[in-house]
């Protein structure tokens, strides 16, 4: 299949999907949105896929919403933004965040707005040490969207989170680490070779249980104790049910390296 706006590939278990406007920085379109969700549905269905890896073509990794894409001007009639949200960025979002594979982002530059947003949802980010992150919403008079509101606060808590919304303040990769907001932080010349050699090696570990874990940590902000504890339950006896899990105590007696399969 072919696209305009993304490109995307499989090899050795990975999909990897980069955005690629590079003259412009990789501005998001109803089109490219559009395109991202297609990519999302073949993940999600091809079992061959069992590690996704998003980022960007060029020097940005995306600088947000292509406001090129939307008629604002005087005298013009105002664009509805809950729209866009309910039809664009919200679909994508949660799928990307949903996803059963793994999902790792590799940032080489500006993720901006819903761009900073995008990268957010995905399991790890590894950045480039030039990389930054910036919410951008309020120098336009609008909130963080794209889950913003939502994901921003569980990784560097409520301060932080609305210090960066309000002043709009770049963070540098390494800062970024430090404020729990990103995994990871790497030279510029090896993050993207880091990116892709722990994708590859998500690729083939047990990503049913790589499925289950995120299952579990997601519901984990809003259950109780005892909540959770039920649900460690059922996921456990899941996984213990699973090929994968079978293969893997085999494969430790057996003294050999496990086949997994995601099943």
């Amino acid at each position: 299949m072919s696209y305009e706006t993304i490109l995307f590939d499989v090899e050795s278990g990975v999909g990897t999907l980069t955005l690629n406007r590079p003259d412009l920085f990789n501005a998001v379109t109803a089109q490219m949105l559009g395109e991202i969700k297609q990519v999302l549905n073949i993940v999600e269905t091809d079992d061959n896929i069992r590690c996704l890896l998003l980022t960007g073509a060029g020097k940005g990794f995306c600088s947000g919403q292509d406001l090129n894409d939307r008629n604002v001007s005087p005298g013009a009639e105002r664009p509805d933004l809950g729209w866009t949200l309910r039809d664009g960025y919200g679909p994508v979002v949660t799928q990307l965040y949903e996803l059963k594979v793994p999902t790792i982002c590799a940032v080489n530059g500006t993720a901006a707005g819903a761009g900073a947003n995008l990268a957010l949802a995905c399991d790890m980010v590894i950045a480039s040490e030039k990389a930054k992150f910036i919410q951008l919403f309020s120098n336009i008079g609008l909130i963080p969207d794209s889950a913003g509101t939502w994901i921003l606060p569980r990784l560097v808590g409520m301060a932080q989170a609305k210090a960066l919304a309000m002043t709009a303040r770049p963070v540098m990769a390494e800062e970024a680490v430090s404020m729990g907001m990103i995994f990871k932080a790497s030279p510029a010349d090896s993050f993207m070779s880091e990116a892709k050699e722990l994708a590859e090696s998500l690729a083939t570990r047990p990503t049913l249980g790589f499925a289950l874990t995120k299952e579990a940590f997601h519901a984990s902000f809003q259950n109780s104790l005892s909540d959770q504890l039920d649900l460690e339950r059922k996921l456990q006896r899941i996984g213990g049910f699973s090929d994968d899990y079978l293969e893997g105590v085999t494969a430790f007696k057996e003294k050999r390296a496990p086949k997994y399969k995601g099943k």
